[in-house]
C-alpha cells in the first residue's frame, strides 16, 4: 500500500474498472484496489462474522431483486421497486419485526405515512421526532443570534435522545426521515442496531439533494466556485 497516493474513486476515467471487471481491468494510479490490498483483506475478515455475512448477503440478494428480466443476455439495468418498498422486503428477509423511525419535525407527515406503510407490512413500528425531550439550544451552547427563532424557546434537535430511545425499544432496524446533516451523523453514531436512510433532508430541493448535482452545470454552477459565491 502507498499511503501517499489517496484514493480518488470519483475521479477515475478507467473504462474497464478492476473493481467491476476483476483481473481483466484496469486501474489509474490512485485506485484504492490496487493500492489498499492490506486493507482490503483486513476489511473482509469482518464479513466472516456470522452477523455481518448475513446482513450483507441479504442486502446483496436485495439489491439484485430491485431489477427485472435479469435472464435477458445482454442485460439492460431495468429497476422496479422504489425505496421504501426495499426497505420493507429487507426487513422482511432479515427476519426484522420491530422497526425504528428517527424523523425531523419538518417531516411529520412523511413519517406518518411510513408508520402506516411498515403496519401495513406486519412490522412493529416505534418512531421518535427530533425535538423530543424538549431540550431548549441554550444547552448546547447556543447564543440567541443563532437560534432560527431568535429570542424565543426553541427546542434543539436531539439524535441521542433519538437513538437512545430506539436502543431502549429494542428496535431491530432503524430507518432516518430528514434528519439534518451532523443530527444523521450523531444518531449513527449511537443507533445500536443497524440504520438505513428514506429521506435525506434539503430544504431547498424538496428533500432530493441530487439535483444540485444534476444541475451543477447550470442553475448550481456556483456550487463549483470558491465560497459559493
Amino acid at each position: 500500500m502507498n499511503d501517499k497516493i489517496q484514493p480518488q474513486c470519483a475521479e477515475c476515467s478507467v473504462k474497464t474498472r478492476i473493481c467491476e471487471s476483476g483481473n481483466s481491468g484496469k486501474g489509474p494510479v490512485f485506485c484504492p484496489t490496487r493500492n489498499y490490498s492490506s486493507v482490503i483483506e483486513k476489511a473482509l475478515k469482518e464479513y466472516e462474522k456470522p452477523e455481518i455475512k448475513e446482513f450483507a448477503r441479504m442486502a446483496s440478494i436485495q439489491e439484485g431483486e430491485c431489477y427485472i428480466n435479469r435472464e435477458n443476455k445482454p442485460y439492460t439495468l431495468h429497476p422496479s421497486k422504489p425505496r421504501v418498498q426495499e426497505i420493507c422486503e429487507f426487513a422482511g428477509r432479515m427476519k426484522y419485526k420491530k422497526l425504528g423511525i428517527a424523523f425531523c419535525g419538518g417531516l411529520h407527515s412523511e413519517a406518518r405515512v411510513l408508520s402506516e406503510i411498515l403496519n401495513a407490512q406486519g412490522f412493529d413500528v416505534v418512531s421518535v421526532m427530533c425535538k423530543c425531550g424538549g431540550i431548549k439550544k441554550e444547552k448546547i451552547g447556543l447564543s440567541e443570534d443563532q437560534k432560527i427563532r431568535k429570542n424565543e424557546f426553541e427546542p434543539m434537535c436531539n439524535p441521542i435522545i433519538q437513538a437512545s430511545i430506539l436502543n431502549e425499544e429494542s428496535a431491530d432496524f432503524n430507518i432516518l426521515v430528514g434528519l439534518c446533516v451532523g443530527h444523521d451523523s450523531l444518531f449513527f453514531k449511537y443507533s445500536k442496531a443497524f440504520t438505513t436512510v428514506l429521506i435525506a433532508k434539503d430544504r431547498l430541493l424538496g428533500h432530493n439533494p441530487a439535483a444540485a448535482l444534476y444541475t451543477s452545470g447550470s442553475y448550481y454552477a456556483r456550487l463549483l466556485k470558491p465560497g459559493f459565491k
